[in-house]
């Protein structure tokens, strides 16, 4: 099946988050990366995290590099936010956000946390093994669901707020052996420091 590069998210973003992405998702998409997540945090005062990857879930420093490029005159021009900021461009990491059905997919097997927007029966989050995926949602199953109960838990896509891998020994043995397979600089991430717009300060550029 083809890479979509625009095959829907779900996942929760505030209202500033959802403009950036809009900004940020057509860039991206024309470099050939599919965005993964944007999320604004307290760090360094403020800081702007972006998470994308290429149609094989990686995105090296090489990725990070020609991204931030791209970025910096749009960012420059829209000033989505009104305050000094630095920006981070990454990959998605190990234990990586799960934001589309494919990545429910790719993972099947693997234990994740899933947050939803509303509860269900009393229960907003989730943390168990993913054990199977369809069209309309993903099934978990739950380690210490009380006996007698059912620990398969189908949720809806519709209803994700947040959801995540869990670091375990499994999900690093098929990290290493990509790694071995594709070697790349996972852990490098692209820092680029802006200033607010209506300053005329350059921005830097370092990596980590």
């Amino acid at each position: 099946m083809a890479f979509d590069l625009t095959e829907k998210r779900y996942i929760k973003e505030t209202g500033l988050e959802a403009r950036i992405s809009r900004i940020v998702e057509p860039v991206a998409n024309g470099l050939g990366y599919a965005l993964v997540r944007v999320k604004i945090t307290p760090e360094n005062g403020c800081t702007l995290q972006i998470m994308a990857e290429d149609e094989n879930g990686r995105f090296n420093i090489n990725d990070c590099e020609a991204l931030s490029k791209d970025l910096s005159p749009v960012l420059d021009i829209e000033d989505p936010i009104e305050r000094e900021y630095h920006l981070e461009v990454s990959s998605a990491g190990i234990d990586r956000p799960l934001v589309r059905k494919r990545d429910f997919e790719r993972f099947l097997g693997h234990e994740a946390k899933v947050e939803l927007l509303d509860m269900i029966n009393g229960r907003k989050r989730f943390r168990g093994d993913i054990i199977a995926v369809d069209e309309d949602g993903v099934t978990i199953r739950l380690p210490d669901a009380p006996g007698g109960t059912n620990p398969d838990h189908k949720l809806a896509f519709s209803t994700l707020s947040e959801a995540k891998l869990v670091m375990t020994d499994k999900l690093m043995d098929m990290a290493r052996a990509d790694q071995e397979l594709h070697p790349i600089d996972d852990d490098e991430t692209e820092t680029v420091e802006y200033a607010d717009a209506d300053n005329d300060d350059t921005f830097s550029e370092e990596n980590k």
